[in-house]
């Protein structure tokens, strides 16, 4: 997609300073921002604030805009819907767009079982879902997941999510009958052995197999810093699952809709989940998220009780439409590859660069991370610096994204539909960023 917009000419009469203050005034601090600069119109992967300054989207709004910013196919398609009608309700009058895209979904979602789909309006609302699906088909209570794993702001999904700061500071008590384990990641000298081992102690300790619902794991941990789970243990997961009667969850929200070179993440590794939650890419920005699973275990829940008022929107349905043919037409599954592959080459000659600094690059498509270190040394989380890269980002025309255990990694996700060139010169503008703060 190539369109030019003019890149100066202040279009608001207002500035970023002023529209913060305004923000801190009526806007709850803990609803915070990670930039005071405030957008005035974006395309593909360029922002352009209210003060007529660019930006390079390295975020793409967490992995939201995949098919980047006001995609021409994406808005025909939210026009024309609007123009027909905006909601009735997909649990009261339900419309075609909803039926086609769940359609379009379970036939994409990996694995060669029967599956059907259900809608809601956000990330968290999907993870609840499940949960909720799960022990209605077991009959069980229990869910088991991973330290460092990230699943949603609610109080249900603050309990899954293995994080405390910021995500659970002041916010218990949680549910009950939720446990963590380990997640494998050989940079910090956890092994899928550990991981595994881990679970099983659980099931000794704390809750029997038998009464377990759920096992829910990110095939790549988002917020919890970009770790891959590796094959062997989304493999030893599945067989665990099956031997119990667990419902295996896939927590595709961020990994999903062309990311990390596949449809979905877990295609890697070539397991089938029992139920896959689908949100932040699905739809260009416009508020959706669904699960997909098993017809057997998504049909387990009565009438009545899956819905929400705006899940399955008709215009963010539309729009996931039009996602889905975008990344068709424009082949951004393979892009993502491509994309990833250019990270990471420019990132390891600054990693030769900066050995002691940059400790592991991790890549996944277009899911890239760098972790910060001390010494050279991953046990030295290197926080202040990253700290320091973000807050700095905007100065140099970029925007990007903190994450991981210790707050030490920056992540990579620009939109799949990136050009070579914007791509080429945010990457730039990041090495000189790099450079300007370890050398300030």
């Amino acid at each position: 997609m190539t369109v030019t917009l003019a890149t100066s000419n202040k279009l608001s009469t207002s500035s970023n300073a002023e529209l913060q203050q305004r923000k801190t005034a009526v806007i709850a601090r803990g609803q915070g921002n990670l930039y005071p600069v405030y957008v005035e119109r974006a395309l593909n992967a360029e922002v352009w604030d209210v003060e007529g300054q660019r930006y390079i989207d390295f975020g793409a709004g967490i992995a939201v805009c995949n098919t980047g910013h006001s995609h021409p196919t994406i808005v025909a398609a939210v026009k024309s819907q609007m123009e027909k009608f905006s909601h009735s309700c997909v649990m009261i009058n339900p419309y075609e767009v909803a039926v086609e895209l769940a359609e379009k979904l379970v036939e994409l979602a990996p694995g060669p079982s029967a599956k059907k789909a259900m809608f809601v309006s956000t990330g968290a609302e999907a993870v609840e879902n499940c949960i909720k699906i799960a022990r209605a088909h077991t009959g069980r209570r229990g869910v088991i997941a991973f330290h460092g794993g990230f699943h949603g702001r609610t109080n249900l999904t603050m309990a899954l999510t293995g994080k405390v700061t910021p995500y659970k500071n002041l916010f218990g008590p949680f549910p009950a009958d939720i446990y963590h384990a380990p997640f494998p990641m050989d940079a910090h000298g956890v092994t899928v052995k550990d991981s595994l081992k881990a679970v099983h102690n659980l099931f000794k300790v704390d809750i029997a197999p038998s009464d377990v619902a759920a096992i829910i794991v990110e095939p790549i941990q988002g917020e919890g810093g970009f770790y891959p789970a590796p094959t062997e243990f989304l493999v030893a997961l599945r067989k665990l699952c099956d031997d119990y009667g667990i419902v295996l969850i896939a927590d595709e929200i961020q990994t999903g809709f062309g990311r990390t070179g596949k449809m979905f993440c877990c295609e890697h590794s070539g397991v089938e989940p029992d139920l896959i939650t689908m949100a932040k890419g699905i739809a260009g920005g416009l508020p959706l998220a669904a699960v997909v699973g098993k017809q057997e275990i998504m049909d387990a829940p009565l009438p009545g009780g899956l819905g929400g008022t705006y899940g399955g929107s008709p215009v963010a349905c539309a729009a996931a439409l039009a996602v889905l043919d975008v990344i068709e037409e424009e082949q951004l599954v393979s892009r993502a590859a491509h994309i990833g592959k250019v990270f990471k080459q420019q990132l390891s000659e600054l990693q030769q660069a900066f050995p002691l600094l940059i400790g592991e690059i991790r890549q996944t498509g277009a899911m890239i991370a760098i972790e910060l270190c001390s010494d050279g040394d991953l046990d030295k989380p290197n926080t202040l610096l990253t700290q320091a890269i973000i807050a700095k980002a905007a100065q140099h025309g970029l925007i990007l994204l903190a994450c991981g255990f210790y707050g030490n990694v920056i992540r990579f996700l620009p939109p799949l539909t990136i050009s070579d060139d914007v791509m080429n010169e945010g990457i730039e503008k990041f090495v000189t960023l790099f450079q300007d703060v370890t050398q300030s």
